[in-house]
C-alpha cells in the first residue's frame, strides 16, 4: 500500500476506524508534535453519538483527570485528586477497581495506596538505616515520585482494561459501552527494559479479548513498536502498521503503510544502547530481544526472511547455538522494574554474539568507543 495523504486528523481518525471493520490492531509510529494525541481524541470523538461513545482511551487527557492536592497549608495531607465526572471512574465502587488496581501494581512498587471518594493517598515503611529493623509503621499521606505516579496511572488503566475484558464473567454493564481501546504514548517515562515489558503485558491482555475489542496504540518509541510488532506478529492478518508524518509546507499528514518487509526504526541508537550494556557488564534478559529485533530489521532490509542469516559465527555449530539462544531468550514474560540479570554464561554468548554482528555489517566504529569489559 503506498503512502496516502489526509488534509486533517478527523479523516485521519474516520480512516483508522474503517481499517478497524476488517482489523483488530493497529500500530501508529509518529515522532512527537506530529498530532498523535489530538488524533486519539478526534477518534473518540467520533464515536461519541446521541450521548453515547465506544472509546476507551489513555492519552495525556487521561492522566490530567488525575491532580496533586499538596497540601499547601499544612503541608501534610497529601492526596492524588481524580474527577469522578469521568466516565473513566465509572467503576470505581462496583467492580472493586482497588483491587484490580493492586495485582498489577504491587509486584513492581513498595508504596500502598487507597482510594477515598474523589482522592487516592499514598503511604510507605520508611527506609531503616543500615543494620537496624524497618520500623512496621507507615508514613501516610505522601507525594510519590513521578514515575511512580505514571505507573500507577498506567496500573489504574490496565485494571479498567482488565475489568472490560471481564465484563461478561463478572455480569457488570459499567464498561459495556467499550467498543475500541486507543492508548497513545504509555511509555514516556519509562526505559527500554520497562517499554518491552510494557509492550509484552499489554498485547497479552488484547489477544485476550479474540477481537471483541479493537486496538489503536500509537507511539514515538520506536523499541515499543517493534516489541509489539513483534508480539502481535508482522504477518498476522488482524494487525495493520502504520508510520503517520506531517508536510508543514502543504499542510497534510502523510500516512505510510509498514508492512513486514520494511526495516523498522533506530538502528544505530540500540546498537549503542547494547554497545554500553556489553562495556558495562550489565546484561539483562530483555537485550536479547532488542539484538533479535536490530537482526530482524536488517535481514528485512537486504531481503531476507529470517533474522538467521544475521547469526554470524566461527564455526557452523557456534551458528546454530547462538540462533537457537536468540530464538528462546528474546521471547517470555518481562518483568518491569525486576528485571533479570544474564548468568555469565549467557552474557559470554551475547558478546560473541553482538561482536560477530557489528563486525559483520560495519557499523561506524565511532560510535563504539572501545573501554575494557569487565571481569568477574
Amino acid at each position: 500500500m503506498k503512502a496516502q495523504t489526509f488534509d486533517t486528523l478527523p479523516e485521519i481518525a474516520s480512516f483508522l476506524r474503517e481499517q478497524l471493520e476488517s482489523k483488530r490492531y493497529i500500530l501508529l509510529y509518529a515522532h512527537n508534535g506530529t498530532g498523535k494525541t489530538r488524533l486519539s481524541s478526534e477518534f473518540k470523538n467520533l464515536g461519541k453519538v446521541g450521548g453515547e461513545r465506544d472509546t476507551l482511551y489513555f492519552n495525556a487527557f487521561t492522566e490530567d483527570l488525575f491532580t496533586w492536592d499538596n497540601d499547601l497549608e499544612g503541608d501534610s495531607d497529601r492526596a492524588l485528586r481524580i474527577n469522578k465526572a469521568s466516565r473513566f471512574f465509572d467503576g470505581l465502587e462496583d467492580l472493586e477497581m482497588d483491587t484490580r488496581i493492586k495485582e498489577f501494581l504491587d509486584p513492581y512498587c513498595d508504596f500502598k495506596f487507597k482510594i477515598l471518594e474523589d482522592r487516592v493517598v499514598f503511604s510507605r515503611k520508611p527506609t531503616a538505616p543500615t543494620g537496624k529493623e524497618a520500623s512496621e509503621a507507615f508514613i501516610e499521606n505522601i507525594k510519590v515520585s513521578r514515575g511512580e505516579e505514571q505507573l500507577f496511572k498506567w496500573c489504574f488503566f490496565l485494571a479498567i482494561l482488565r475489568a472490560t475484558l471481564d465484563r461478561e464473567e463478572v455480569g457488570k454493564a459499567t464498561y459495556d459501552w467499550v467498543r475500541y481501546v486507543y492508548i497513545d504514548d504509555p511509555v514516556s517515562s519509562l526505559d527500554e527494559h520497562n517499554a518491552i515489558a510494557l509492550a509484552n503485558r499489554l498485547a497479552d491482555m488484547l489477544r485476550e479479548s479474540e477481537g471483541k475489542l479493537k486496538a489503536v496504540i500509537s507511539t514515538h518509541h520506536a523499541l515499543f513498536f517493534n516489541v509489539l510488532s513483534n508480539e502481535f506478529g508482522r504477518r498476522n492478518k488482524h494487525l495493520a502498521q502504520f508510520v503517520l508524518s506531517q508536510n508543514k509546507t502543504a499542510p497534510q499528514y502523510e500516512l505510510k503503510h509498514e508492512d513486514k518487509d520494511t526495516p523498522y526504526f533506530q538502528h544505530v541508537s540500540l546498537m549503542e544502547e547494547l554497545h554500553n550494556a556489553v562495556q558495562t557488564g550489565q546484561l539483562y534478559s530483555y537485550h536479547f530481544n532488542i539484538l533479535r529485533t536490530i537482526m530482524e530489521k536488517t535481514a528485512s532490509f537486504h531481503g531476507h526472511g529470517h533474522f538467521s542469516v544475521c547469526v554470524k559465527a566461527s564455526g557452523d555449530e557456534d551458528a546454530r547455538l547462538h540462533q537457537r539462544m536468540l530464538d528462546i531468550l528474546s521471547h517470555g514474560k518481562y518483568s518491569l522494574y525486576d528485571p533479570k540479570e544474564m548468568t555469565e554464561d549467557n552474557k559470554e554468548n551475547f558478546r560473541r554474539i553482538f561482536e560477530d554482528f557489528r563486525a559483520t555489517y560495519h557499523f561506524n566504529p565511532a560510535l563504539f568507543p572501545a573501554t575494557e569489559v569487565p571481569t568477574e
